[in-house]
């Protein structure tokens, strides 16, 4: 079943870094469910972290969330620490995939990289931080490929939902698909929403740092990539969208930078036509815009200054009108959230050309899920895990640094997704 030859004499198929995390511990959740299940049960995994007491405690909540007391003896446990090298190498050498779950990544994500890459183990992340991404592939692409280590971020809610829509929609389009636009919407239920703060952390690191992202991407000398078909026309920054019918603005993560890379990879590998993408998130009513821009003024003004952002960063509850927290949200909350992201994709049906005239077709195509940060976001991390250990014959034919799109285009994390409720359609 697996993927590398090492893998026979490596003692852990998956090892959870960061297990006791606030996102890592629904991970853990989420592998004692799926390792329980029937193609998956002779799977072995670990979970590692700086405390050992901290992980007992998070094996210890998952045996009695899921009514699995074997947990607490059956899944070994790894103390490894960023801060120390040799325990990162340590717990790389026991493992077919590690699955990094500590950020915000730009302070604490290229160590397990470099151990990872070093020790032959794959690595899987879910970070939503384009700066951290494209300078891992900047760094670690070749080594990774010489190594014939697999490196793919953005295996959550950023970006998977996104960049396998995209290529979904692609699939299903009987012609030559030229560009598509994701709308996403989050619903929740009678408590509210609320997304853990570390996420608001990386949001902040990554709004002071954005000059820095364009100096890293000119060192790529990346080609323009050729425009196909008619050119897809940037919305503004706030408009009331017809197509879900609420005020919507360009989505703030990483998935236009991840599909943009998928598309760039599956231009330069398989010669395949480009889909241009653009990307926004509702917000709701007249009253949620009010909120958001009077939010977004401060966050704007205090991001600039070091004093601005200790400020941001200790009162995520005050800035953000709740929606960002320390505590991160109740089990309940999670229950009653879902997503939704509607692709609407245009181009050109098979005996057009699409070098001549406006797009003639059209298709439309749905991803939807349960609560994105910590239920969807440990579903696609575990099912593109699972798709690395039995699917290595579909994976690019050589390791290196990818993106969700660009590692598993040819395999079935798609259908993988469907069967765990992240679901993919046409309209």
């Amino acid at each position: 079943m697996a993927c590398v030859e090492t893998s026979s004499s490596r003692p852990y198929h998956l090892v959870i870094f960061g297990a006791s995390g606030f996102t890592g511990q629904f991970v853990v959740e989420e592998v004692a469910r799926t390792v329980s299940e029937g193609p998956n049960g002779n799977l072995k995994w670990a979970v590692a972290g700086r405390s050992k007491q901290k992980l007992e405690k998070v094996l210890e909540q998952a045996a009695g969330v899921l009514s699995k007391p074997e947990l607490r003896t059956e899944v070994d446990i790894i103390v490894a620490d960023i801060e120390e090298p040799d325990t990162l190498a340590a717990m790389c050498k026991q493992a077919v995939i590690v699955l990094n779950c500590v950020g915000p990544y730009r302070f604490f994500g290229e160590p397990v990289i470099k151990a990872c890459v070093e020790n032959g183990a794959h690595h899987i992340d879910i970070s939503g931080e384009p700066q951290f991404l494209e300078s891992m592939q900047l760094n670690y692409d070749s080594q990774a490929a010489e190594k014939g280590v697999y490196i793919i971020g953005s295996c959550g809610f950023d970006s998977i939902p996104a960049d396998m829509g995209v290529l979904y929609t692609r699939d299903q389009f009987k012609g030559t698909l030229t560009a598509v636009e994701s709308f996403l919407t989050v619903g929740s239920g009678p408590d509210g929403a609320c997304i853990h703060d570390g996420t608001w952390q990386s949001a902040i690191y990554g709004f002071s740092d954005s000059q820095k992202l364009q100096t890293l991407r000119r060192k790529f000398n990346h080609k323009p990539l050729p425009t196909v078909g008619a050119k897809l026309k940037r919305r503004g920054n706030l408009f009331f969208s017809n197509e879900i019918q609420q005020y919507t603005l360009p989505f703030m993560g990483s998935d236009p930078s991840v599909v943009k890379r998928t598309q760039r990879f599956l231009v330069e590998e398989h010669e395949a036509t480009p889909v241009q993408y653009g990307a926004y998130a509702g917000v709701g009513g007249l009253g949620s815009v009010v909120k958001l821009i009077f939010a977004g003024m401060m966050f704007w003004l205090l991001v600039k200054f070091s004093f601005g952002r200790n400020l941001l960063i200790k009162y995520p509850e005050f800035f953000s009108f709740g929606f960002f927290s320390k505590a991160g949200p109740t089990r309940k909350q999670m229950e009653s959230s879902s997503f939704q992201f509607a692709f609407y994709g245009q181009g050109y049906s098979e005996d057009q050309d699409p070098s001549q005239g406006k797009p003639d077709a059209k298709i439309r195509t749905l991803v939807q899920g349960p609560e994105c940060g910590y239920v969807a976001t440990p579903i696609a991390m575990v099912q593109a895990a699972l798709t690395i250990l039995n699917e290595c014959k579909a994976l690019p034919k050589k390791g290196g640094v990818y993106t969700p799109g660009a590692a598993f285009a040819k395999t079935t994390l798609i259908n993988r997704l469907n069967k765990h409720g992240i679901q993919f359609s046409v309209i």
